[in-house]
């Protein structure tokens, strides 16, 4: 009799140990649920980095463009020093500035065949008449209201505000160098452009050769 007991209770404990995992396989399955979901990224988010990484690259990119092909040699205002033109940094790229006066102008050297620059280059005077540094800044007097096709259309076909049915831009305007840059160099400059520090400064319109009287030298 106790031998038939000993094995019935041995039964019994194993029997109970089996109920007991059979009953906390649920929330074993379930800890380790939680436990994946907790160590997977929520896609969103993910998706917002990579965004974030790739509009950081592009105005970089942008930055290292426009500076190294030299748009602020004549879009940004300038001190005159021993050491000639320095940039001024808070008007970085605002072009030529609103009220700023040209000094006189002989008309003699343009008729040689000369063409010149203001001492901080951001007024040029030759056979067109007079042209003036635009402003670049995303400020609503630069380019702050432009569209990329804008954009696109002022380097590649040198039209004036990108607008296809306006005037040409002028001398000393490089654009038919720069209409070779790649649609990926353009969207950067454009995105570099778009996210500098605005400065108001609406930059006067043109000089016509024949209006240039008034700035005539008077020797």
């Amino acid at each position: 009799m106790g031998t038939i007991n000993q094995s019935n209770h041995r039964l019994l404990k194993e029997k109970d140990l089996l109920y007991i995992f059979l009953l906390s396989i649920p929330f074993i399955l379930s800890g380790c649920q939680e436990k994946n979901y907790a160590k997977t990224p929520d896609s969103t988010a993910l998706q917002e980095v990579k965004t974030d990484a790739g509009q950081e690259d592009l105005l970089k990119r942008g930055k290292y463009l426009v500076t190294s092909i030299g748009c602020a040699d004549c879009h940004s205002p300038k001190r005159i020093s021993g050491r000639g033109p320095e940039e001024i940094p808070e008007l970085k790229l605002s072009g030529y500035q609103q009220g700023q006066e040209l000094p006189a102008i002989d008309q003699k050297v343009l008729e040689n065949g000369w063409i010149l620059f203001s001492g901080d280059l951001t007024a040029a005077v030759g056979p067109w008449g007079v042209s003036f540094a635009a402003n670049l800044t995303s400020d609503e007097t630069g380019i702050g209201n432009w569209s990329y096709k804008q954009f696109e259309t002022a380097i590649r076909k040198g039209k004036y505000k990108g607008m296809e049915n306006g005037r040409d831009m002028l001398p000393p305007m490089p654009w038919p160098a720069y209409a070779h840059l790649s649609d990926e160099d353009l969207q950067a400059m454009f995105a570099y452009l778009q996210s500098t520090e605005p400065i108001q400064n609406a930059v006067p319109a043109p000089i016509p050769r024949d209006k240039l009287t008034s700035l005539q030298s008077k020797k």
